[in-house]
């Protein structure tokens, strides 16, 4: 890859990301991420979010209405994806080495009650379950192992994450030449300068506040 390939890719990742995200949250809870930096603050309302996806569920199962199933398959889709964006959030914070404890208890207790919702939905046999059984089961694999994070040791997951991050940085840069690593040695330099004058949790390409608006 060339140095101009490499600086395009990298430019085109922060609105990647934001439609990524959109197409799993509403409008409403975008913005409630947005107005919240705090990563336990975030935690908490991930969290929130997936509840409200199931609850949703639970509301198209009792009725017993044709094309629900559609509904049911995208709701536990987005559920899914939810987790995903704790794990995420998690794995930044501690990176950052940034404050976890509180938003880390909340989410064990959550998702304990999430997990007890999926498990009694996957008993119930719901008549159109084959319709959506595996959203159903991914939905449950991703809690089961947000759950086992979420009771982690943190210090244990912080080495972990390092680990990773250096291992994945070796493999990408045995893949460069000199100069693109320097060239990307240098541009992570200037993010990391920039991140101690202004510690932010902000996922690239987000709007700022109207206070912090340029």
């Amino acid at each position: 890859m060339t140095s101009k390939a490499f600086l395009l890719l990298v430019s085109l990742l922060p609105a990647a990301s934001v439609a990524a995200e959109r197409d799993f949250l509403t409008a409403a809870e975008v913005t409630q991420l947005r107005d919240n930096q705090q990563p336990d603050a975030r935690l908490k309302l991930y969290l929130g979010f997936a509840s409200e996806r199931l609850a949703q569920v639970q509301q198209l199962l009792a009725k017993d209405r044709p094309g629900r199933s559609a509904r049911i398959h995208e709701l536990l889709e987005e559920y899914t994806k939810i987790l995903d964006a704790m794990a995420d959030l998690t794995d930044d914070a501690l990176r950052r080495r940034l404050p976890l404890e509180t938003g880390i208890k909340s989410m064990e207790e959550g998702l304990k009650q999430l997990q007890a919702v999926l498990t009694k939905i996957e008993e119930s046999e719901p008549r159109d379950i084959a319709l959506y059984r595996f959203a159903l089961e991914q939905a449950i694999m991703a809690t089961d192992d947000s759950l086992e994070l979420a009771r982690e040791d943190l210090k244990k997951r912080e080495s972990a994450v390092a680990e990773r991050e250096a291992r994945e940085k070796k493999e990408r840069e045995a893949a460069m030449s000199p100069q693109e690593i320097e060239e990307r040695r240098e541009a992570e330099r200037k993010e990391a300068d920039q991140k101690k004058k202004v510690p932010t949790l902000r996922r690239p390409g987000e709007i700022q506040k109207d206070s912090d608006k340029r």
